[in-house]
């Protein structure tokens, strides 16, 4: 017998994201440490974390002691965010904006884009307005830092092997999320990952489906040229190995001169 069809509930969007982004924390020691480096003084960092989510990076540097804002263009997550600092008491807080066009008129010590962010933006020119975004919002000799995907190795279309599904229990329900395919995409300047999801209601209903996301295919060379145009210096990168279920990444870190 064919289970009966479900309506996601409405916190869908806040558990799919954690499942498929939240989960991830391989990265997470070192943006601690390159917040502690940040900071001036003895005083916490202030830290933009861009593209915020449900504070998957946020919060960790809120529980280190650093002061942190968020901005997400999901206004649901950015709640979500708030919502959990709350709870905590943690010094952490988030707004909902654009990271190609915001503007929080006051300066951080360290602007971060973390989990690939910047790749999910189309094009040269799209990547230098949020650059230049986030040079505005960083005080002299300020740091920013941005997480690239590293496919040295990995298997893609044919040859991706999908790891076994992301699942949780919230509210009753049992989430699933499985990546399943690894498309090359635009004469191979790009990626598309694509995943299947299935939400199981308390009484067996079950709710699937879809998700795609595009990833540009941006190496560091080419991240800092565009940092150099954007008026950030590159200084530093530094490797973030892969695990048993996600790819490596390479983060790029760059500095604001004092003028």
């Amino acid at each position: 017998m064919t289970p009966s069809s479900a309506i996601e509930p409405e916190i869908a969007p806040i558990v799919w994201h954690d499942l498929e982004c939240a989960s991830y924390s391989a990265d997470i020691e070192f943006w601690v440490e390159l917040a502690q480096r940040s900071a001036t003084g003895t005083g916490p960092c202030n830290v933009l974390d861009l593209g915020c989510g449900t504070g998957r990076v946020a919060l960790p540097l809120a529980r280190a002691g650093h002061r942190v804002t968020g901005l997400d263009l999901d206004a649901t997550f950015a709640a979500e965010l708030r919502r959990r600092a709350a709870a905590e008491d943690l010094p952490a807080g988030a707004l909902t904006g654009d990271i190609r066009d915001f503007d929080l008129a006051r300066p951080f010590d360290l602007v971060l884009a973390t989990m690939q962010l910047l790749q999910l933006l189309v094009g040269r020119e799209e990547r230098l307005r949020a650059l230049e975004r986030a040079r505005a919002h960083l005080r002299p000799r300020g740091r920013f830092a941005a997480a690239l995907l590293d496919l040295s190795g990995e298997p893609t279309d044919g040859d991706y092997n999908p790891p076994l599904p992301e699942m949780s229990e919230v509210d009753g329900w049992v989430w699933s999320s499985q990546a399943i395919e690894v498309r090359m995409l635009d004469g191979n300047t790009a990626i598309a990952l694509d995943r299947q999801r299935h939400a199981v209601s308390p009484d067996g209903k079950i709710a699937e489906s879809e998700s795609s996301v595009r990833l540009e295919l941006l190496g560091p060379d080419e991240l800092e040229d565009e940092l150099a145009e954007a008026g950030l210096a590159p200084v530093a990168r530094h490797p973030i190995p892969p695990t048993d279920d996600h790819v490596g990444s390479i983060v790029v870190i760059a500095e604001r001169a004092r003028a």
